[in-house]
């Protein structure tokens, strides 16, 4: 399974999890918050930040629904095409978006909810394109992103296997682009129960590319689980405040939670280490201190023959182990020895 490269950063199996700071659309619609975003996302540490990109009128007919879970954030007395309306950026706002990222360190991403967006977003210079869970089977939309050649990132919320199987089958015969699928579940927010992490080992051994989580969990817990399960990314919906009128705002972690992943993340990956069973350098004095050996239980002089009742097992662990006790037995003392002392080959005939 390939490493492949965001910008300049490798994400596969072996680098650091990317950490995708998910705005949306939490700007609500005001240029000054989204920029307010992708500052709050780079003081948090994550690699990159991503919005969503879209023209009303071409991704939902007038008469479309809300979601549930829209009805009960944003109320049911408009449209899902008047709310959507209300959250469009302009391209003179994601330009500007595009040079805050870079200003502060960070790549910056959208997800395309349509054929132009696509297009606007490749102008702009992205390193890669987030499709959103919804377009898995929207394999028109899914061919003309992977014909631009760059990596794509694949939520696969709603799906069956076989739906994946048919979207990376459009994906290749396209342009064959680098891949990475983002197991998700697609409710806001999701509960724990539902969210089935091992189904990222099933993704990764159906199709050898690199998969990642897209978590729609309230906390942290899962998305860190993920990353201890070799999740390559992590995206994770995030907002100035939860409080804030918005679809998106309640299902998303403030500033300091944002923070505080990350920060989980990379301790997370510090712990994971390399699979060898070996002592950790830091356990050292411990052993020392915690560990036995081979300790005379009483005073004896020179030549006398060790048996067991002159031999204890005590601590610290600084002499002969345990394990070597009838190697010891029967060997005679070379000097004298009072009790205590921690038995040394150099003392044995």
């Amino acid at each position: 399974m390939k490493t492949l490269t965001i910008g300049r950063r490798a994400v596969g199996p072996g680098c650091p999890c990317f950490i995708l700071a998910e705005a949306g659309v939490n700007h609500n619609g005001v240029p000054e918050l989204a920029r307010r975003l992708v500052d709050v996302a780079a003081e948090a540490g994550a690699d990159g930040v991503k919005f969503q990109t879209f023209k009303t009128d071409r991704l939902v007919s007038r008469q479309a629904r809300k979601a549930g879970y829209q009805v009960q954030t944003t109320g049911g007395t408009e449209s899902q095409f008047e709310m959507l309306r209300r959250l469009e950026l302009s391209a003179d706002a994601h330009r500007d978006l595009v040079a805050r990222g870079q200003q502060r360190g960070l790549l910056f991403l959208s997800t395309p909810f349509d054929p132009e967006s696509a297009d606007l977003l490749d102008s702009l210079g992205v390193p890669a394109f987030k499709i959103g869970s919804g377009d898995v089977t929207n394999l028109p939309l899914l061919r003309h992103v992977a014909r631009k050649g760059k990596p794509m990132l694949l939520s696969t919320g709603m799906s069956r296997l076989g739906e994946v199987e048919d979207a990376l089958r459009a994906i290749e015969e396209a342009g064959h682009p680098d891949l990475i699928l983002l197991h998700c579940v697609s409710s806001y927010p999701a509960e724990p129960k539902d969210v089935n992490l091992r189904a990222m080992a099933t993704l990764a051994a159906a199709f050898q590319v690199p998969v990642g989580y897209s978590d729609h969990t309230i906390g942290s817990e899962v998305a860190l689980a993920a990353v201890a399960l070799g999740a390559c990314v992590i995206e994770k919906h995030f907002t100035l405040d939860r409080t804030l009128p918005g679809p998106d705002h309640q299902a998303s972690i403030e500033p300091a939670e944002l923070k505080a992943l990350v920060q989980g993340i990379r301790t997370v990956e510090q712990a994971l280490g390399t699979g060898r069973k070996e002592p950790a350098e830091s356990e050292a004095d411990v052993a020392r201190a915690a560990r036995r050996s081979l300790v005379m239980a009483k005073d004896a002089p020179a030549g006398t023959v060790l048996t067991e009742d002159l031999v204890a097992v005590q601590r610290p662990g600084t002499g002969l182990p345990p394990a070597l006790l009838p190697c010891v037995l029967g060997r005679r003392l070379r000097e004298d020895v009072t009790a205590g002392t921690v038995i040394q080959l150099g003392m044995l005939g």
